[in-house]
């Protein structure tokens, strides 16, 4: 497992969704249907995370459907979809729970994810994430890639 650095005080997690629940990629079929590879293990990790009275939260600039599984499996109410100023609805996620930066961690795997980053104390990103990422001071980089364990990594580290 490896040493993140997480503080127990992290009250909500707010995850993007493709390059950390994915690995990135999908596949498009001859009609244009994209379908896209989600690892068991890291959904494990939200239910451990719920489990363990974290809130937790998706926001991401696409609009799949996939997102849903979350709400319906897990309850999870924070879904944003189709977003592109993810510092801004992170900022108000913030303020509607109460929640300072030093309580909340954001996983994010690209440039469109740094202005999120700006908003928390607790940055991390997969393995594979964008290179301009990885070396955002503070941030720190999970051993597995998005898509292959990286949430969970970040999970089971925050509970441990």
């Amino acid at each position: 497992m490896n040493n993140l650095k997480l503080s127990k005080d992290i009250k909500m997690v707010i995850s993007d969704f493709d390059g950390v629940f994915t690995d990135g990629t999908f596949i498009l079929d001859e009609n244009l249907n994209q379908q896209k590879t989600v690892n068991f293990v890291d959904i494990m990790g939200v239910s451990i995370l719920l489990k363990n009275g974290i809130k937790f939260g998706i926001i991401s600039g696409e609009t799949s459907n996939i997102l849903e599984y979350f709400r319906v499996k897990f309850g999870v109410e924070e879904i944003h979809k189709g977003i592109r100023q993810k510092g801004i609805v992170l900022s108000e996620l913030m303020e509607k729970y109460g929640f300072k930066r030093n309580e909340v961690l954001y996983i994010g795997d690209d440039i469109n994810d740094i202005a999120a980053f700006e908003c928390v104390d607790y940055k991390i990103a997969p393995n594979n994430a964008n290179p301009i990422v990885k070396v955002i001071p503070g941030m720190q980089v999970t051993n597995a890639s998005g898509g292959k364990g990286a949430f969970r990594e970040m999970v089971d580290n925050l509970i441990n």
